[in-house]
């Protein structure tokens, strides 16, 4: 069976403090469902945390209203290192796309709440109405228009819609996620000095950028909650990009990975080393995340930006109750019942 991609999972954030970002993300971007909290040692991911084992505190929330979620991920005995000089084009995620419904009426919930957008709303080359801000902890986000929504409630915007990524050879990464991950649709391909970047750090130079999304409709369990997803590139032209991870350890502040919903790992991993991406980091079976459980897996962008991709085993539904979905028995191209995905609001995490 061919591997499935159910959608972006999750965008991974490294932060300084778990709980103070996860109620920031609850208020602001309505992540108020709570799918798991865990504090344990990361040893699987000594490869990327300086051979040595580092215990973390994960949060992972979402939006019911659709879209990927966050995992908020904080070192509990390390000082995580920040990088406060990103600039557009820099290596790595740049920037989480969220989508809203209405993109001027985000613009002024956040501006009253507090937060300072980055320039004003403005168009992408697509001719849609778009917005960055940063939030307290130094990640730029942008608000984007979508039409595609699993279900509503009060908040302004939804989940993540995917990433702007960073990279070296654009035309090379874009076939790294054309095949790979399926975003085989070009929405834009420009080279040029953008006036809807040119608040950003970095968004006065010359970038080449191009937008890719999914021509085929993603399948499994999770495919209607997750929706559909874009990724961005963007190339600086007329400087030389740096990492933004440099010398820095996954975990350390900032956007730390890009994580797919999956089914089909072993599959997954024959595709991967085919395309010469092979994983560099392997459960091999399922691992315990707090009350839910699944089979991880890592591999690297040409630049390497770090991907993750997770096939869930269990999640919690009704923890209270102690229902517990099984998802190894599934017919795994098949999406949850909608319903059963609606019942995570009883994980809603109130003020």
């Amino acid at each position: 069976m061919l591997p499935i991609i159910s959608g972006i999972q999750q965008i991974g954030i490294g932060v300084a403090d778990a709980n103070e970002a996860f109620k920031w993300y609850r208020q602001h971007l309505g992540m108020d469902i709570l799918i798991f909290e865990d504090v344990a040692e990361a040893s699987l991911m000594k490869h990327y945390t300086g051979g040595q084992a580092e215990k973390r505190h994960a949060i992972l929330s979402l939006n019911l209203k659709g879209g990927a979620g966050l995992e908020i991920w904080q070192f509990k005995n390390r000082r995580p290192q920040s990088n406060t000089s990103i600039l557009a084009g820099d290596l790595g995620i740049f920037c989480t796309k969220i989508k809203s419904d209405n993109v001027r009426a985000s613009f002024r919930f956040l501006k009253e709440k507090g937060v300072k957008p980055i320039g004003d709303v403005s168009k992408t080359p697509e001719g849609k109405e778009h917005f960055f801000f940063q939030d307290p902890f130094g990640n730029i986000f942008e608000i984007v228009v979508s039409k595609d929504w699993f279900s509503s409630n009060r908040f302004h915007a939804g989940g993540s819609v995917g990433c702007i990524i960073g990279v070296s050879d654009i035309d090379r990464s874009k076939k790294f996620y054309q095949e790979i991950l399926g975003y085989d649709h070009v929405v834009y391909d420009r080279d040029d000095f953008f006036d809807d970047l040119s608040t950003l750090p970095g968004g006065e130079n010359k970038i080449r950028r191009i937008l890719l999304r999914h021509s085929e409709k993603r399948n499994g369990a999770f495919s209607k909650l997750l929706g559909e997803s874009e990724i961005e590139l963007f190339q600086a032209v007329n400087r030389k990009p740096k990492k933004i991870y440099e010398q820095r350890f996954w975990g350390d502040l900032g956007f730390i990975h890009l994580c797919f919903d999956v089914h089909g790992m072993k599959a997954l991993k024959e595709k991967c080393a085919l395309y010469g991406s092979a994983f560099t980091t392997d459960s091999s079976a399922s691992f315990g995340m707090g009350e839910a459980a699944g089979h991880f897996s890592y591999i690297e962008d040409p630049d390497g930006t770090l991907i993750e991709f997770i096939e869930t085993h269990r999640l919690p539904i009704l923890k209270k109750f102690g229902w517990y979905l099984n998802l190894k028995t599934r017919e795994p191209r098949k999406s949850l019942p909608s319903w059963i995905l609606k019942a995570l609001r009883f994980n809603r995490v109130k003020e």
